[in-house]
C-alpha cells in the first residue's frame, strides 16, 4: 500500500474516531450535565418543599401567639390552612428526596404531632383566660418542639444543599475533562471542544441562574421584592447576637380588606407596592423593611432605643397616612404600629417579635396610631378580649345564653300579637351581663353573626314548644347590621325553619334604619329575599336613623317600630306627639303595622290609641320574662292564649 495511501487512509480513520470520540464524549457529557441538571433542579424543588414547611410551622407558631391576645375562631382556621400547607410540602419533600429525606419527614411529623399538641392545650388555656398556663405551655412545650421542628429543617436544608454543591462540582469535573481530551485532538476536535464548552457554559449559568433565582424567591416576598419573615428573624437573630441595642416595628394596614373586597386584589397588591416603596425611601441602609404575612410589615432598626423608635414610628405613622393612587383611584388608609426594643423588652427574636406584636394589636384595638410596648400594661389580656374568649365559649354551650321575650300587645282588641325575643347572658362568674356590654363586642368581631345563629335557634325552638301547646306565637328576633349583609342569611333562616319545624310567618326580623341605609341595594335584596321565603319583617327603633323615603317604601316589611324615646316623652313634649304622629300616619300610608316601643303608663297607650297605633311593646304590659313565665302571664293577664295570625 502507498504510504500516502496509508498516511490518507489513517488521516481518515483519525478523523472519523475523532468525530467519533467527539460525539461520544459529547453524549456522555450531555448525559452527564442534564443528569446533574435534573439532580440540581430536583434539590432546587426539595429546598423548595423544606422552606415551605418552615413557613408553616413558623406561621403557626405567629397565629398561636396572635390567638393569645385575640382568640378568633377565624385563627384557628389559619392554623388549619398552615397544617395543610405543611402536609403538602411534607408530600412534595417524599416526592424530591431520597430516603433519608423520608426519614426526616417522619421525625418531621413526630415532632409536629408534639407541637399541634401543645397549641391545641395552649388555645385551650387562652379560651379559658388562663394566660400563666398558656405562657407556660408556650415556654415548656412550644419552644422545644418549634426547636427540634428547625433544628430538623436545617439539618435536611444543610443536606440537600451539599448535594446540590457536589452536583456542581461534577459539573466542574465533567468540564475539566472534555476539555483536557478534546485539547489533543485537531481542530476539527477543538472545534466540537468549543461547542461543547458553550453548552456547559450555558447550562452552569442557568443553574447558577436558577441557584440565586430560588435563594432569592426563598427569602424575599414576592409581591414587594423585600425580605420576607426568615430573611427578618435571622437578620434580627444577627443584630441581637452583637448585643448592641435595636428597635423592631410591626406595622399593619388597618381595614386592608375593604380595599381588597371593594376595589379588588390587584389594587390591594399596588396599595402594598406603595407601602413598601414608601418605608424603603424613609429609612437607612442599616435597616431592614420586611413584609411578613398579608397587610403586616415589620422593620428593623439596629442601633435605636426606646426615644428615638417612637420617634420614628411617628413619622413613618405620618408619612404612610398619606393619600395612595391606585390607577385612577385614591385610597387614604391607616396604619397601627407596634414598637419594642431590645434588650430592655426582651433579648431573643422570637420573644421581641411578641412584644411588637401585643403593642401593634394594643395600637390596632385602641385607634392610637403607635405603642411602644409596655410590660406592666400590655403583659395581661384586655378585659374586653377576655369577655369575647368567654361569649365564644358560652355559645359552645347550653346553659349561659338563654332568651327572654316580652310581648307585644293590640290596642284595639287588648290581645297578644307576639313577643321580641331578648338576648342574656348568665355568665358563670361575673352573673348576668347586660346585653349592652356584649352584643358590642360580637357586633365588632363578627361574632355577631354566631350569637343571632344561636338566638334564632333558641327563639325557633321555643317557638316550636308554644305552637305544641297549642299557642301560636309569632317570635321576634332582632338582626344586626353585620348579619343583615352576611351572604348565607337566607339559607340559615331557611334551614333554622325546617329544622324546628315553625311556619315562616311565626318568625319576625327586625332591622334598624343604619342597617339597611349602611348598603341599600344589598340589604333591599336580603330583605325581599327573606320576605319571599315567608318572614315577616320589621323596621326598628325607627325615628333614630338616617331613613331615605325612597328605600324605605321599596323595602318589603311588615311593621314599623317606633323608638322608645319618642314614646317615653310624647305626653309630656308637643314635638315628640308630632313625631309619633306623623310615624303612624307614614306606617299605615306605607301599609304598615305600627308598633309603639317603650309604653310604660297607661297615659301612653291611650294616647296611642287615639293616635291609631296598633300594636305597643313596653313596661306597662310586661316586662321581658323566661319563656316559662309567657304562658302564665298570658292567663294572668286575661288575654287570649291563642293568637291568630
Amino acid at each position: 500500500m502507498a504510504p500516502s495511501l496509508w498516511v490518507g487512509r489513517l488521516a481518515w480513520v483519525g478523523l472519523v474516531v475523532t468525530v467519533v470520540v467527539i460525539g461520544v464524549g459529547t453524549l456522555v457529557a450531555g448525559v452527564s450535565v442534564r443528569k446533574q441538571t435534573n439532580i440540581a433542579a430536583t434539590q432546587s424543588a426539595l429546598d423548595s418543599a423544606y422552606d415551605d414547611a418552615a413557613d408553616a410551622v413558623a406561621a403557626q407558631i405567629a397565629i398561636e401567639r396572635k390567638y393569645q391576645l385575640r382568640p378568633d375562631p377565624a385563627l384557628r382556621n389559619e392554623l388549619g390552612d398552615q397544617q395543610a400547607k405543611l402536609n403538602r410540602a411534607l408530600i412534595e419533600v417524599v416526592q424530591y428526596g431520597t430516603g433519608a429525606d423520608r426519614r426526616t419527614v417522619t421525625d418531621l411529623r413526630n415532632a409536629h404531632i408534639l407541637l399541634n399538641r401543645g397549641i391545641q392545650r395552649m388555645l385551650e388555656a387562652v379560651d379559658v383566660g388562663d394566660l400563666g398556663l398558656a405562657l407556660h405551655i408556650e415556654t415548656t412545650e412550644l419552644a422545644p418542639a418549634f426547636d427540634t421542628i428547625h433544628s430538623l429543617l436545617v439539618k435536611a436544608g444543610e443536606s440537600s444543599e451539599e448535594t446540590a454543591d457536589r452536583a456542581v462540582g461534577d459539573l466542574q469535573r465533567l468540564e475539566s475533562i472534555m476539555f483536557v481530551t478534546i485539547g489533543v485532538l485537531f481542530a476539527l476536535g477543538l472545534a466540537f471542544i468549543a461547542g461543547c464548552m458553550v453548552l456547559i457554559s450555558r447550562f452552569q449559568r442557568r443553574l447558577v441562574e436558577q441557584a440565586d433565582a430560588s435563594h432569592h424567591q426563598a427569602t424575599h416576598d414576592s409581591l414587594t421584592g423585600l425580605p420576607n419573615r426568615a430573611l427578618f428573624a435571622d437578620r434580627l437573630g444577627r443584630v441581637l447576637a452583637t448585643g448592641a441595642p435595636l428597635a423592631v416595628m410591626l406595622l399593619d394596614l388597618d381595614r386592608f380588606k375593604e380595599v381588597n373586597d371593594t376595589l379588588g386584589h390587584r389594587y390591594g397588591d399596588d396599595l402594598l407596592r406603595h407601602v413598601a416603596r414608601r418605608l424603603g425611601a424613609m429609612l437607612r441602609g442599616s435597616d431592614t423593611v420586611a413584609r411578613l404575612s398579608g397587610d403586616e410589615f415589620a422593620v428593623l432598626l439596629p442601633g435605636v432605643g426606646a426615644a428615638d423608635g417612637r420617634e420614628l414610628a411617628d413619622r413613618v405613622l405620618q408619612e404612610l397616612h398619606r393619600s395612595y393612587l391606585l390607577g385612577d383611584v385614591t385610597v387614604d388608609i391607616e396604619i397601627s404600629i407596634g414598637i419594642a426594643v431590645a434588650p430592655d423588652h426582651a433579648d431573643a427574636v422570637e420573644d421581641i417579635m411578641r412584644c411588637a406584636d401585643l403593642a401593634m394589636y394594643s395600637a390596632k384595638d385602641a385607634k392610637t396610631g403607635v405603642v411602644m410596648y409596655d410590660p406592666q400594661t400590655l403583659v395581661h389580656q384586655p378585659n374586653r378580649l377576655l369577655l369575647l374568649g368567654d361569649l365564644r365559649r358560652a355559645l359552645e354551650r347550653q346553659d349561659e345564653l338563654a332568651l327572654y321575650y316580652q310581648p307585644k300587645v293590640g290596642l284595639n282588641v287588648d290581645r297578644l300579637c307576639g313577643v321580641e325575643a331578648l338576648v342574656r347572658w348568665n355568665h358563670p362568674v361575673r352573673g348576668m351581663v347586660s346585653p349592652a356590654e356584649f352584643v358590642p363586642i360580637a357586633e365588632s368581631t363578627g361574632l355577631i353573626n354566631r350569637l343571632t345563629v344561636h338566638v334564632l335557634a333558641l327563639a325557633l325552638r321555643q317557638a316550636r314548644s308554644w305552637l305544641d301547646a297549642g299557642h301560636e306565637i309569632p317570635v321576634a328576633v332582632n338582626l344586626s347590621p353585620r348579619c343583615l349583609l352576611e351572604p348565607t342569611l337566607l339559607d340559615t333562616v331557611r334551614d333554622l325553619l325546617t329544622r324546628h319545624g315553625v311556619p315562616a310567618r311565626l318568625l319576625r326580623l327586625e332591622v334598624t334604619e343604619t342597617a339597611v341605609m349602611g348598603n341599600p341595594t344589598l340589604a333591599l335584596e336580603t330583605l325581599t329575599g327573606l320576605h319571599r321565603q315567608g318572614v315577616r319583617l320589621a323596621i326598628d327603633d325607627y325615628g333614630t336613623g338616617y331613613s331615605s323615603m325612597a328605600y324605605l317604601k321599596k323595602l318589603p316589611v311588615d311593621e314599623l317600630k317606633v323608638d322608645r324615646s319618642f314614646i317615653l316623652n310624647m305626653t309630656a313634649s308637643d314635638n315628640d306627639a308630632i313625631l309619633v304622629r306623623s310615624a303612624i300616619d307614614l306606617g299605615h300610608n306605607l301599609g304598615l303595622t305600627v308598633v309603639a316601643e317603650g309604653v310604660e303608663t297607661a297615659e301612653h297607650v291611650d294616647a296611642l290609641r287615639l293616635l291609631g297605633c296598633d300594636i305597643a311593646q313596653g313596661y306597662h304590659f310586661a316586662r321581658p320574662m323566661p319563656a316559662a313565665e309567657v304562658v302564665a302571664w298570658l292567663r294572668a293577664s286575661g288575654r287570649e292564649t291563642r293568637v291568630a295570625v
